[in-house]
């Protein structure tokens, strides 16, 4: 006899493996619920201007100090790891190609969405989870106003819109950075050392950076929203949203990193 048929506390293995599965496949209905609700209603009036705005506010203005170090360094580092192996080839005159091509495509867009995915992601997993517990949500919906329009549509649209502002911000940090660093080196003049890396980048990178920053930020929204909007009750909850908010979030940006590459590389 199966000792496991034993005891009416202990569960067979079959069933947690079901369990899990069927909680795993619920949790992606209700998230494809959540976007589809959006796309719902982010076309139906009342238009929350003034709670965009104040959301791209928090966005973006509040992001600049980070991304803007986070910015310069990378376009420094990226500069003095790459300079080695290109003097070993004789090749230190493709520095500023290289480095153009490097942050457009990938560097700018991936490390922007990474940083706001902690810091504007986990704040919207727990500001709106906070909003959850104390039942500030409910009271809202019981006072006839729409907590979905108010507090979720705005905040995606917020991250749709600034994510992709802030990643072209985080390439002109970057690239004046790396120049820093190739004019310390090389005593490569400012307009030789743009017009190099204006040279290198075509429109298709602009295009793909630009769409996939704004894949990027839209994720970042919804991701955000939804641990916070559905929190559980408590305390413990609040943290859980936040923390998985930034864990899903960014794990999605490295899945829409890879499928984008590869559908921009197969137009190159």
């Amino acid at each position: 006899m199966d000792p496991n048929t034993e005891n009416p506390n202990i569960k067979p293995r079959k069933y947690v493996i079901s369990k899990k599965l069927d909680s795993m496949f619920f949790g992606i209905y209700h998230a494809y619920q959540f976007v589809l609700r959006f796309f719902r209603e982010v076309f139906v009036p009342p238009y929350e201007f003034k709670e965009i705005i104040h959301q791209c506010y928090e966005v973006g203005y509040k992001s600049l100090p980070l991304i803007s170090l986070t910015g310069f360094i990378t376009g420094v580092v990226f500069t003095n790891q790459s300079r080695p192996s290109l003097a070993n080839f004789g090749a230190t005159s493709w520095l500023p190609s290289l480095i153009s091509i490097a942050i457009i495509r990938a560097l700018a867009p991936l490390v922007t969405a990474l940083i706001a995915a902690g810091k504007v992601g986990s704040n919207m997993g727990a500001e709106l989870g906070s909003m959850k517990v104390t039942e500030q949500i409910d009271a809202m919906e019981v006072s006839a106003t729409n907590p979905f329009k108010y507090l979720v549509v705005s905040r995606i649209l917020a991250t749709t819109f600034m994510i992709p502002i802030l990643v072209m911000y985080t390439a002109c940090v970057a690239l004046m950075g790396a120049f820093l660093s190739v004019h310390s080196n090389e005593q490569t003049s400012f307009s030789m050392f743009f017009s190099q890396v204006f040279d290198t980048i075509s429109f298709l990178d602009i295009f793909s950076t630009t769409f996939k920053s704004t894949v990027f930020g839209f994720t970042i929204g919804v991701v955000g929203c939804y641990h916070g909007y559905n929190s559980s009750k408590g305390t413990e909850g609040v943290g859980k949203a936040a923390n998985s908010a930034v864990v899903a979030a960014m794990f999605l940006i490295f899945v829409e990193e890879i499928i984008i590459v590869q559908i921009v590389n197969a137009f190159r």
